[in-house]
């Protein structure tokens, strides 16, 4: 426990020493009330700080969640209880944490209520991995508001952040269920495809060509086809977890953005009867989980992605997309979530991509930088503002080439926020998959 003094008794001890030189100036005797009103000050710190609580009667609590998911924010809430002796008016808070949570207000103060006080505050996941509380601290005055006790309890509590797995399937639910918006069920099955599912009577409404002609004259009523969405289809996300990846947009990493995107298709796909897998790589490749099926797939992956970490390292395009390639025996839609970095990477990328779409259907997921595209929007006041618009505007119109590129290569492309990157890339495997290019 530290004491030390007040903002208010550093102020009555300085004032002693031009009330020494004041009274001097009118009497050479009167210079000894200066040191005198110091020693009085000085005594009344001492009281003070012997009145005010002590470390051993309050009690010091934090309430934080367990565990939290990367980019969401969870109530908490400092208390404060002073059991016995004298309660200070008010209790000042603050919490010290790792990198990957944030609070808000990070140190606040709360009134004193019934010998108790508690400031409520919320904890925000940032990054995934282990967050950290290392250190929480409660500081009150004494009665004579002169003196400051603080406490400071090291905690290093872990509340581990991981991937936002419940977001995940109540956008997939929500995808799956009733839009209110337009007034319809999705259908995710039947009726798009060419398999043929079933016989079914012919109904007002529905195409003639569906109708079996031979069938129906064998039957004797007039008998249409049912068709159903292909499955079994081998779908395989390749994550880039490098550097630029790791950088955040709209408060989260770039990684976890795509990684929610992943899991939401993982989720839908295998649901739909397809295989998933997963694989990532930087420098070399560091995640691959091979093609999954069947009722624990999603629990697999949903692991395995929550251990990929973030990287410091640049991508190596022809390593680990030659390895991916290498790993896949049969056609595949290939979803490749990047960034692009600069011209000469961009090229290395455009060429081991030119080599997947020999056999597989290759989707690109670029996520939409709303914070660059404001910049580069933005009027210009000063000479900064312009050099910040023309590094924008650059950086886009290359991004814009390589994008133009990927197209007429006849890779498809999904352009989203990245927030909506999951929704939007869910709604084109959907249109894929009845288009019956998988």
């Amino acid at each position: 426990m530290r004491i030390y003094p007040t903002a208010r008794a550093i102020l009555l001890m300085v004032l002693g020493a031009p009330l020494a030189l004041g009274l001097a100036l009118v009497s050479a005797r009167l210079w000894l009330l200066g040191p005198a009103w110091m020693a009085m000050v000085a005594a009344l710190l001492f009281v003070d700080a012997l009145l005010a609580p002590g470390r051993r009667k309050m009690q010091l609590t934090l309430t934080a969640p367990g565990s939290l998911a990367s980019g969401k924010s969870q109530p908490s809430l400092f208390h404060a209880v002073f059991p016995r002796g004298v309660a200070p008016g008010s209790v000042e808070f603050a919490i010290d944490l790792g990198d990957r949570l944030e609070a808000s207000p990070a140190h606040g103060r709360a009134r004193t209520h019934e010998r108790q006080a508690g400031l409520p505050f919320v904890l925000t996941a940032t990054r995934r991995g282990e967050g950290i509380v290392h250190r929480v601290s409660a500081r009150w005055r004494g009665p004579l508001g002169l003196m400051w006790k603080q406490r400071d309890d090291r905690l290093e509590r872990v509340i581990p952040v991981t991937l936002d797995i419940a977001g995940v399937k109540e956008e997939a639910l929500r995808l799956f269920s009733r839009d209110a918006s337009i007034g319809h069920r999705l259908q995710l099955d039947l009726g798009g495809g060419s398999e043929f599912h079933a016989l079914t009577d012919f109904q007002p409404g529905m195409n003639r060509r569906a109708i079996d002609w031979k069938q129906s004259a064998r039957h004797g009523a007039l008998l249409a086809k049912e068709f159903h969405v292909e499955r079994n289809h081998h779908i395989v996300a390749a994550l880039d977890t490098g550097r630029l990846m790791s950088q955040p947009l709209l408060g989260r990493p770039r990684l976890d953005h795509a990684l929610n995107a992943t899991l939401l298709l993982a989720y839908v796909g295998l649901k739909m009867g397809d295989k998933v897998g997963l694989f990532g790589f930087d420098a070399r490749p560091n995640v691959s989980s091979g093609v999954t099926s069947g009722p624990n797939a999603f629990s697999a992956l949903q692991r395995l992605a929550s251990g990929i970490d973030y990287s410091a390292e640049e991508t190596n395009y022809t390593l680990g997309l030659t390895q991916l390639s290498g790993q896949l025996s049969r056609r595949s839609l290939i979803i490749v979530f990047t960034d692009i970095a600069d011209s000469t990477s961009a090229e290395l990328m455009l060429e081991n991509v030119s080599r997947l779409l020999r056999q597989h259907l290759v989707l690109f997921v670029m996520m939409r930088d709303e914070e660059l595209e404001a910049i580069e929007r933005k009027a210009p006041e000063t000479a900064d503002d312009v050099s910040r618009a023309v590094v924008a505007a650059s950086l886009i119109r290359e991004r814009d080439l390589v994008v133009g590129r990927l197209r007429r290569m006849g890779v498809e492309i999904v352009e989203a926020a990245a927030d909506q990157a999951g929704p939007a890339l869910l709604a084109s495997y959907l249109d894929l998959k009845r288009r019956d290019l998988l």
